[in-house]
């Protein structure tokens, strides 16, 4: 299977992420931060053997948002400014995943767990006496790739092990490889 474009999230949301003022900016994550979180859910369905770790790592996201939120809450005008915007910033990042297996997406989402955690990292400098929790935050986003990336090997090897059938993007068996 060819590995899906990675694109820098950070660029991606530019937009989005500019157009609200620095102190709004940990909020707008939070709740892009919950948007994880529902991909993790869906996944969980989409790859019920998984389902466990997925959902954990849909928990780890929601406990990123929750813990944003006690630290940094937002005014109520930043708050309204972050929700009237955020669909659009949400239908950036799911337009990322479209036309994509769960495999593509999950691949695409590891890589964006160390972006965020490096998102979090550069919080410290606007927030230094918060740079604990804003590593402990970086944390969680790494744990989740890592989870991830266990689970893409997993399922990476079960595809070598049914004889080299390859399941392409769109979900079909590539028959090339059969004969």
């Amino acid at each position: 299977m060819v590995k899906p474009h990675i694109p820098s999230f950070g660029e991606l949301l530019a937009p989005y992420l500019s157009g609200v003022p620095e102190e709004a900016l940990p909020f707008l994550l939070s709740q892009l931060e919950r948007t994880a979180a529902a991909r993790y859910r869906g996944w969980a369905e989409e790859v019920p053997e998984y389902r466990e770790k997925l959902l954990a790592c849909a928990d780890s996201e929601d406990e990123i948002a929750d813990r944003v939120e006690h630290l940094l809450p937002p005014s109520d005008a930043h708050r309204a400014l972050v929700l009237e915007m955020l669909p659009k910033a949400k239908a950036a990042y799911y337009k990322v995943f479209e036309g994509l297996s769960a495999v593509g997406q999950m691949t695409i989402q590891a890589d964006a767990e160390k972006q965020g955690a490096g998102a979090w990292q550069r919080m410290k400098i606007t927030h230094p006496a918060l740079a604990e929790e804003m590593d402990a935050l970086s944390e969680i986003e790494l744990k989740s790739g890592d989870c991830l990336d266990q689970i893409l090997g997993e399922m990476t090897t079960k595809e070598a092990s049914y004889g080299g059938i390859n399941v392409l993007d769109n979900g079909c068996v590539d028959a090339s490889l059969m004969y």
